[in-house]
Parts: C-alpha cells; structure tokens; sequence
C-alpha cells in the first residue's frame, strides 16, 4: 500500500451520505477525511478495525468459527437475523438470503423509523430527492428538529445554503421556518419561529391541513400560529417539511407521522410540497431497499412459514423483549444497535459478523471482525432520499463482511 487520496468517497456517519468526501491516506491509515463534518471525521477516524475472530470467548481460525456459527444456527427453533450499521446492500443480501434459509426473523435499524415508515404506507408520501430540494426549495420548514446537531451537512448541502434553479441567491433565496415542539427545537438563525406544545402538536397539524384545504377552523389561540404558518405555506413556490423520523429512544407517535404526511399532501393542491425525513446512516435506509426488493417489506420480516410475511408489531426488539428468540445473527457493527436491540441480544446465544464485532457488549458465542463498508470494502448504500450511491474503499481491509456473510451463506446451503 502506497499514500494516496481517494477522491469522492462516501460517508455513512449519517443519513446525508456525503460523497464528496476526500480521504488521503499515509503509511495504511486515515490521515485526513476532507469536507468531512466532525461526525463523519469521526466516522472515518484512522480506518483500523480489529481483526479478531472469537469462539466462546477465545481466538479461533474463520473455518472453526464458520461451522460453529452454522451449528448455532441451525439448531435454533426461533432465530433472528439482524442488520446492523455500516455494511454494503450486497452484504445486506447476503444475510437476507441466510434468513430465509433459516426461516428466521429478520430485521433491520429501519424499525426505528416505523412510524414513518407505517404511514407512508398506510398514506403515501410526498416525497423529493435532497437534489430536487436544493433546486427548487423557497421555503424550507424545520419540524421540531434542527439536523446542524444529527445531520451536520443537512443545510450545506440540500436545504439551506446551496445555490439553485429556484434559489439562485442561495440561503438569500429561502425563507427559513423554526416550529420548536416542546424542548424539540429549529435551526437557531431561522428567519421566523412557531412554538407548540407537545400536546397541541397533533391537533395543529391537523388545524394547518384544514386551512391549506379550504376548511373552517376555529380561532383558538393556541393554534393561531400553526394556522398562520399554513396559510404562508400556501404562499411559496415549494415548500419543504424537514423532520427527523427517527428522533430518539422514545418511540415517535404515530398520529404526529401520519399529520406529517397528509399535511405535505393536501399542500401539493396550491403549490408544490416535499416531506423530507431524515435518517440516521450506517446505510440502514439501503437495508429499506434491499429488504423491500428481496421480500416485499422493509422491516419486521418473518420466514417462518417458509415465506416472507410482514409483522411491523413484532420486530427484533419486541421478540427478544419478550423471550421468543433461540438464537441470533448480528451482521454489521453492533456498536450501532439500539439499547433495546443490544441488551436482550445478551440472553441469547449468537454469531456477530462486522466491524468490531469482538467488541460487542451481548458477548457473542461467535464473533468475526470484518471491514467497514465505504472504507475497507466497496459496493452500494443508500442517502436517506433512496438515492444509491457507489462506495469507494480507501484501505485494504483484513476481512471483507462480504465474502464472510456469503461463505457463511454456503456453509448453511443458503
């Protein structure tokens, strides 16, 4: 290996994905990751990774661990298979493949999105590529979020600053709009605010779809200023609702998804409107894709039956809450769990395949460390708008998830 640059690499610290990312690389470490934000900076770090192989606790060869992953397995009644953050969509398809050999439960990081997910079902959504939005957004309105702190590039690159057919002027070009919910704040420097309560919340959305349809609504002051920001929305060329759809540990209500959704809808009568939801990276909207192309659904996957079936009610966290797993596999980095994923993983014996899987705090019976896909492996990921981007490697990893997910896959005849 030689010093060199990787021009337009991909980053999966978040959801924004950047892919204009420099990467120079001196003496087979990251020395600088250019136009990188701090967490992508931190993403890359210096590219190592452990490359460990674990059996119950102790160093083993790939091939010991393989068989004794595959008799784990094989001899569980109830299995799991869980896609966690940083691998490839073609990894992604690899573990999709060994669940339904296994005729197992498969789920992903997308369930903590499954409220949005759900009512964008349940409604259809009005979306928009981060490309279209930065072309064509004059009014861009932060629900209850401000992505400088989760998604840092957010208003550099899409929504905010960048120069477009409709903004040629820039930030100059859009207005800015704050709606603070609670303790759930905007951008600070927003060019105008609304405040809700977190119990009005619901309700002024409804009160903002009726008035953009023409609908009698009352004068309540509480709702007053969600009433007058509707009536501005109606106004612009093209609004945006920007909204983090996977907030917190605390699962998001649904009533407040589907109010999103249906109030960019009955937007797009009077003028043009895109609900842009954010996600979190580690490409778990690549694993939306590849579960909906492979299956039909985009998480909760049951091959129980010998056939993909949806259960959104029953993901990993609600089956391993309530003790209906025998075994489990973890491919992807397991730092990137949800707590209530990670802790019931440790009453269950597993296998964890990915970066750091040795590190893992549920203690796998089998651990693999594996590259980082867009640093020590290529392949495909997805931004947060569905958009699939190409992953361009800068290191040499010891161990690609890749080849292990699928040699794996051959020992279970998968």
């Amino acid at each position: 290996m030689t010093d060199r640059t990787v021009a337009n690499a991909t980053c999966l610290g978040c959801g924004c994905a950047c892919d204009d990312i420099t990467v120079v690389v001196k003496q087979d470490r990251i020395a600088d990751a250019r136009n990188a934000c701090a967490l992508g900076a931190a993403w890359f770090g210096d590219g190592t990774v452990p490359t460990e192989t674990r059996v119950n606790g102790r160093s083993a060869s790939l091939e010991q661990a393989l068989t004794e992953a595959a008799g784990l397995l094989t001899g569980a009644t109830h299995p799991l298979v869980y896609l966690a953050g940083d691998l490839s969509c073609e990894t992604q398809r690899e573990a999709v493949a060994i669940a339904d050999r296994l005729h197992a439960a498969l789920d992903s990081l997308a369930a903590t999105a499954a409220t949005a997910v759900l009512a964008a079902q349940r409604r259809g959504r009005a979306g928009a590529t981060l490309g279209e939005i930065r072309q064509r957004a004059d009014l861009v309105v932060f629900w209850a979020v401000d992505p400088s702190t989760r998604y840092p590039r957010y208003g550099s690159r899409y929504a905010v600053e960048p120069r477009g057919v409709a903004a040629p002027q820039g930030r100059n070009s859009r207005t800015l709009i704050a709606v603070d919910v609670g303790e759930a704040l905007g951008p600070a420097d927003a060019d105008g605010r609304v405040a809700l309560a977190p119990a009005d919340e619901v309700d002024s959305l409804e009160m903002m779809r009726a008035t953009v349809q023409g609908r009698a609504v009352g004068k309540d002051a509480r709702f007053q200023p969600a009433v007058d920001l509707a009536r501005r929305m109606t106004e612009a060329r093209y609004v945006v609702i920007v909204a983090d759809s996977e907030p917190g540990p605390v699962p998001a209500d649904p009533a407040r998804a589907e109010a999103l959704v249906t109030l960019a809808q009955a937007l797009n009568s009077p003028t043009r409107c895109a609900l842009s939801t954010l996600r979190g990276g580690g490409n778990r909207s690549g694993a939306d894709a590849v579960l909906t192309w492979q299956t039909g659904f985009p998480f909760a996957v049951d091959f129980a039956r010998g056939y993909p079936s949806y259960r959104p009610q029953a993901d990993a966290a609600a089956l391993l809450g309530a003790g209906e797993v025998d075994a489990a596999l973890v491919v992807g980095s397991p730092a990137t769990l949800p707590e209530p994923v990670a802790t019931p993983l440790a009453r269950v014996r597993s296998v964890a395949i990915g970066p750091r899987a040795s590190a893992a705090t549920f203690r796998p019976a089998v651990a693999v460390d594996t590259g980082r896909a867009g640093i020590h492996e290529g392949g495909t990921a997805f931004r947060m708008d569905d958009v699939p981007l190409p992953l361009r490697p800068s290191l040499a990893g010891e161990r690609s998830a890749l080849d292990t997910v699928h040699a794996l896959r051959d020992r279970l005849g998968a």
